[in-house]
């Protein structure tokens, strides 16, 4: 369920590189020197939560495109008609939360095109601590456990792991990023293989020549 920072999870703070806020405009921070991560703490429609708790994996929409910013909108309803996502207010609401976290990524970081991805996961997909090998990456799980993050080497295993809360978005730093953070800030996504649990995620990247991606 999604829910709020706890008051014992205000460690999130400490964690080198990483700012919380409590408003969209707050994810702009990724900008600001020694970011590695922007959160927005924010408590996402219980209702759309539920209902996409309540689906079958196989009605979650599920798909990816290489669009300009422009048509983000409607490759999300596209993506949901062609995976059987029952259409209604809650499907609709989804798309709009999701267009929204678009616009709101493309103004902390402007690119000519996105690559838009949602993923269904239901095994241990990157579970290793890893930095993307991209400009900068928005995530928001819609369903499930959210990403996890912690400062570590590669191939370490961070002491502190901290766990994004479901429905809240978060905007990472990647290798292309042009200034280097300090903090040595890694994710990934949570080990549920076995578990039973399904996730989904709205994954969201810049795009600069999209000729590099055929």
């Amino acid at each position: 369920m999604n829910k709020p920072f706890l008051a014992d999870e205000v460690l999130n703070v400490m964690t080198a590189g990483v700012v919380i806020t409590d408003h969209a405009k707050g994810l702009g921070d990724i900008s600001l020197a020694d970011r590695a991560a922007a959160i927005w703490d924010r408590a996402f429609s219980p209702d759309v939560l539920d209902w996409l708790d309540g689906l079958a994996s196989e009605n979650l929409p599920e798909g990816r495109v290489l669009v300009q910013p422009s048509a983000a909108r409607g490759s999300l309803e596209l993506i949901c008609e062609k995976s059987g996502t029952p259409a209604g207010a809650h499907r609709d609401a989804l798309i709009e939360d999701a267009a929204m976290l678009v616009e709101h990524f493309l103004e902390a970081v402007p690119a000519p095109w996105i690559r838009i991805r949602l993923d269904v996961v239901t095994g241990n997909a990157c579970r290793r601590f890893h930095i993307d090998a991209v400009k900068a990456r928005l995530i928001c799980t819609y369903r499930g456990t959210g990403t996890q993050y912690g400062n570590a080497s590669d191939g370490v295993t961070p002491d502190h792991i901290h766990t994004v809360p479901t429905g809240a978005p978060v905007i990472l730093r990647g290798t292309k990023w042009p200034e280097t953070p300090e903090a040595n800030l890694r994710h990934r996504s949570p080990p549920i293989e076995g578990s039973g649990e399904t996730r989904l995620l709205l994954v969201v990247d810049p795009i600069f020549d999209p000729e590099d991606e055929a």
